[in-house]
Formats: C-alpha cells, structure tokens, sequence
C-alpha cells in the first residue's frame, strides 16, 4: 500500500466523513490556543519586516478544523494590533497573511475551498489582509523554498509515519496479531517502529530548518505516550488492540477478513513518548525547544475532558468514538479490506469501545511542542 496516497481522512461532509466527525481534533487545536497565540505575537514583535508573514499548517485535512489556524492568526495579529493602539504605540504598518494549507493529494482539497467563502464573510471586518493556497504533498519532502516560511503549524499528524517499514510490509517480521504494537508484538517489531519514527521525525526537523527563516518557530500537536508503557488504558496502543480483536472476530467468526490480509496490515503510525521526542530533537540540534507538554483528551469527542473516571452512556460513547476513528481510518481500511466489510467492523467496534470504557474513561495523551529554530 502506498502510504501516500491512501493515508488521509475520510472525505466529503456525510454522517462518515472527517468532517462530520472531527471534533475531537478540534478540541486538541482549542487546548493548544494560548501556545499558538504566543508564538504568533512573538513572531510578530520580531520581524523586522511587518510587510509579509508566510504561514503554513502541515496534515490539515478538511472540514471545520482547516481554517481555524488561519482564524487564530489573523485573530491573534489583530488583537495584538488593537491593544498596541489602545497604548497609543505607533501602529505597524499594514501586513499581508500568506497562509498555505499544506496535505497529502488525497485529501479533499476541494472542501477546504468551498468554506473559504464563509471564512471571509467572518473576517470582513478583520485586519491583516491574508491569502490561502493549497499544497498538496507529503510534510516528509521539502514542499517550500529555503528561508520562506515564519510559522509552521501541525495539529493531530506527526503521529503518522512515512512508511511501513519494508521488513513489515514484505513479511520478514510479522506482527500477526497487531495492526500496531500490542501485548504480542515481538519487540523486533517494536523497534521497526520505533527506529522509523525516529528516522521520520528527525527527517521533518531538519526540511523544515531549511524552509523557516532564520528565527522560524513551530508548533507541533500530535498523539502520544505520557512513559514508556505503551499498553497503559487509554493510550493509542490499547485502541489498537480494540481494532486487533474486532478483525479477529471478523476473520474468525464472520468470515469478514481474510487470513492473509489480517496478517499483513500494519498501522503506519507511532505514538512516541515526550522522552522520545525530546531525544530526536536534541540529536537533531536544530531547534530550540520554548514549550513542551502533554495534556489528555477523552476518546469520546462529545466528552469533556474533566478528571472524572466515569463514563455516563457507555453505548453512545462508543458509537462517538468508532465514528471518530471511522472517518480517520477508513481510506486505508477500505484500499487493504474492502468496502464491504466497514459498516460491520465498526459496528463490532462501537460494541468492543462501549464496553472497555465502562473499566474507565479512556483518555489519548497528546504532545505539544513549540519550538524556535536556531540561529
């Protein structure tokens, strides 16, 4: 499979798509704000050139979540122009917002255009002008010229890997009952994982130290682990090994899944530990980290985030949650399963969620990471 062009949300805004069903990422951009608000001021105060701030988000999909980098820039800027006239400062003179809304060729593209109508009726009577522009193309890759870039954002997509490692996708390593790392998973495998997203990670650092100008800051929000224990309840491995068990009962009992497909399926996905980054980012020695943290979300979208262990409505909840992997998960479900096999395999799904967080309320740790590219 190529991971280019099946990795990408589900497209469209019917009741499966992404867009329908990603209010979970919203949340995580929402938690993240006052980091992204301070980087943008910070940026701001130091151009010496307030004439042109070229902003790029990195995996930003489609659907409601899209433009809400763009609003809280150009909402931030605003504002912070606002209060420097209420101070009676001489005001900056006028910037120009360039914002490139950055994504694999199979994202849909075209919805992200369709809502920008409605972006600026909401921003009429905001000020910088801006301007928004697609870039198709994996974050993997150098996508814009050296020293053009000030700010790069990314919400919710680091997680995701370059590749399968070869030695997965041709079989010399199996990982015959995981799409990820579970309880059974060989810890050769676990180090395919491990060794590709260091290698990816550190890869991205360095293409976008040759794109920021000299100064350029990042933030960066994606899944992750809060310790090394990669199987703790609610971490990204035990929603995996939910997944395990429904293809599992498919193959076994439905005669859904097919043996061979089952086997050879494996997640081009990484959930690292703040150590792990922290690890990747020194050796890189590019950047300098400004803010690092972790905060938890619930698996269910609808949920707040509050310290309560208690699920209320353990059957909606599931539903909420198999929905919101669905519209993630489901391109590269439907190229490597088939389509036929989707409504039943979440449905299985919802009724395996529903009753693992009944135990507990099941939270995904999840990193943010600002940092300031080295001089």
């Amino acid at each position: 499979m190529e991971v280019e062009q099946w990795l990408h949300m589900a497209n469209g805004d019917g009741e499966n798509s992404y867009a329908t069903n990603s209010r979970l990422q919203e949340k995580a951009m929402l938690e993240t704000r006052p980091v992204l608000q301070g980087a943008v001021v910070e940026l701001y105060r130091s151009l010496p050139d307030k004439s042109t701030m070229v902003v790029a988000d990195l995996g930003c999909s489609s659907g409601p979540n899209t433009l809400l980098l763009v609003w809280e820039v150009i909402g931030t800027i605003s504002d912070h122009n606002r209060e420097e006239e209420q101070e009676q400062r001489p005001p900056a003179a006028a910037m120009e917002l360039q914002f490139f809304l950055n994504d694999l060729p199979g994202n849909d593209f075209n919805l992200v255009f369709r809502s920008l109508d409605r972006l600026q009726e909401l921003t009429a009577d905001r000020r910088p002008q801006y301007y928004v522009a697609g870039m198709p193309g994996s974050f993997y890759t150098r996508l814009f010229p050296c020293r053009s870039v000030h700010l790069f954002h990314s919400s919710y997509s680091l997680m995701w890997t370059s590749k399968v490692r070869d030695e997965l996708s041709r079989g010399a390593y199996l990982n015959e009952e995981s799409i990820y790392i579970g309880k059974s998973t060989p810890p050769a495998v676990i180090k395919l994982y491990q060794e590709e997203y260091q290698k990816d990670l550190s890869l991205f650092l360095t293409l976008r130290f040759n794109e920021l100008v000299r100064g350029g800051h990042m933030v960066l929000t994606f899944l992750g682990r809060k310790s090394k224990d990669m199987l703790l309840h609610g971490e990204a491995s035990s929603m995996c090994e939910l997944f395990d068990q429904v293809l599992f009962f498919c193959n076994v009992w439905q005669g859904l899944v097919e043996k061979e497909k089952l086997v050879s399926f494996n997640l081009p996905f990484y959930a690292p530990s703040m150590d792990e980054v922290k690890a990747v980012v020194e050796e890189n020695n590019l950047f300098n980290v400004e803010h690092m943290s972790v905060f938890e979300s619930s698996w269910d979208p609808q949920e707040d985030d509050t310290n309560d262990d208690v699920v209320l409505g353990c059957s909606s909840s599931g539903l909420n949650v198999a929905r919101c992997i669905r519209a993630v998960a489901e391109p590269l479900i439907k190229k490597h399963f088939g389509e036929a096999i989707l409504d039943d395999l979440f449905m299985v799904y919802a009724s395996m969620i529903s009753k693992h967080i009944k135990k507990a309320k099941a939270k995904y740790p999840i990193i943010i990471i600002y940092l300031k590219a080295k001089h």
